[in-house]
């Protein structure tokens, strides 16, 4: 059975005032940082591990990207890259304008030592990066962060939210020309459109990889090694994940997903196996990134405040198969409703087979916990259920979760 109790999502995207456009033409490892089990149809490993990574010099400078004010106004930013086909994408003016915005970080301590990727998410100095490269390395870990360009500063944590695997790192005496990553609208993805992942794998710096988004929306489960990343059984990572086809090995966690035109569209996070015995595996052309709506949101509220709060529902379910009209259809079986709770409160029962939300199919339990973590706190979903034989759509305003 699975709790429900997830995350915020903020509205307001960043956005480039001016951005550069490109017209486009015709490590040694020392310890690993954990594995992950993806709960379901896959096996999953961090994308990041005991490798180490400098950086390469970049011939180009792109636009930078600011945040914004929630009350401003937003207008539509352009792209850093601007394609001249969209069907064939230049993807060397793609990497020349992304590259500048992601970084290596470096964590050591006296129990470990290993490297991730990161992504530069304003002009403070902020790195958007995962829980599990931030925190891996145990307490009292040193950090470092290399730009692109090869220079190196150290950086302190400024906040972690175990349960989406997430962080965010502050430079100490950041640069003044660091390059911002633009961020895109990652619910505007769909299944085929091109990306390119961009990290620091297995040592090898700057590297770029490209692909298509092979499927959104998928429910990936990751957890273990939790004591090494802060996190508790209740912080089990549930993603409604982007998976694409981009190469994603050991050392891309925390490394930007970008579209061909550079904006960004996730954030890195794991990647497949073939097993579960808990060693990691290179990749099998099977990633998951964080989708950068819900990065972005999370990123925010641990620059404000150093933690984030998360949409509630309240309830446990259970995978389960309904009568649905004349088939059989894979269902989110609630097996408890909380008192007091937004599932209670909008008349869910124990025995509702839930199989959408918002239209979108909800078919396992780590489905709906996915689902649901995606959401603002104050979000008001769609949930439809099956109950008694019969379908219903149940209207559901999801609160914060609470303390314990």
């Amino acid at each position: 059975m699975s709790q429900l109790d997830t995350q915020a999502q903020s509205a307001d995207p960043w956005v480039s005032p001016a951005p550069t456009t490109v017209a486009a033409k015709p490590a040694r490892e020392k310890r690993r940082l954990g594995d992950l089990v993806v709960v379901g149809l896959l096996s999953a490993g961090l994308a990041s591990g005991g490798t180490y990574a400098v950086t390469r010099t970049s011939a180009g400078t792109p636009a930078t990207a600011t945040p914004v004010s929630q009350n401003a106004p937003v207008a539509p930013a352009q792209a850093p890259v601007i394609q001249a086909d969209g069907t064939a994408p230049n993807w060397t003016a793609t990497a020349k304008a992304v590259s500048p915005s992601v970084v290596a970080i470096k964590v050591t301590s006296a129990q470990a030592e290993g490297e991730g990727s990161g992504v530069i998410i304003d002009k403070a100095g902020h790195i958007l990066t995962n829980n599990h490269v931030a925190t891996g390395a145990g307490s009292g870990a040193q950090i470092s962060v290399t730009l692109d360009d090869g220079r190196t500063y150290a950086a302190t944590v400024a906040g972690t939210d175990p349960s989406t695997d997430l962080a965010v790192l502050t430079l100490t005496n950041p640069p003044t020309d660091l390059t911002p990553i633009l961020f895109g609208d990652s619910d505007a993805l769909s299944v085929g459109d091109p990306v390119m992942a961009v990290g620091n794998p297995l040592g090898l710096a700057g590297t770029v990889t490209t692909g298509i988004v092979s499927a959104l929306n998928r429910p990936v489960s990751t957890g273990s090694s939790q004591g090494a990343r802060g996190q508790t059984a209740a912080d089990t990572v549930v993603t409604n994940a982007i998976q694409t086809s981009a190469a994603i090995n050991p050392g891309n966690s925390g490394g930007a997903l970008v579209t061909s035109d550079g904006r960004l569209v996730g954030i890195n996070s794991s990647i497949a196996s073939l097993g579960s015995t808990g060693s990691q595996s290179g990749n099998i052309g099977i990633g998951f990134a964080i989708p950068a709506n819900e990065a972005k949101t999370i990123a925010d509220q641990l620059i404000a405040t150093g933690s984030a709060q998360h949409a509630y529902l309240g309830v446990s379910s259970a995978d389960g198969t309904v009568t649905d009209g004349s088939s059989q259809r894979a269902a989110a079986v609630l097996k408890s409703v909380s008192p007091g709770t937004p599932a209670a409160a909008a008349g869910l029962r124990s025995g509702d087979a839930v199989v959408a939300m918002d239209g979108e199919r909800v078919d396992s339990s780590l489905a709906l916990v996915a689902a649901i973590r995606e959401q603002a706190v104050g979000t008001k979903v769609t949930l439809t259920i099956v109950r008694d034989g019969a379908r219903q759509d149940v209207a559901v305003t999801l609160t914060s979760r609470p303390a314990g």
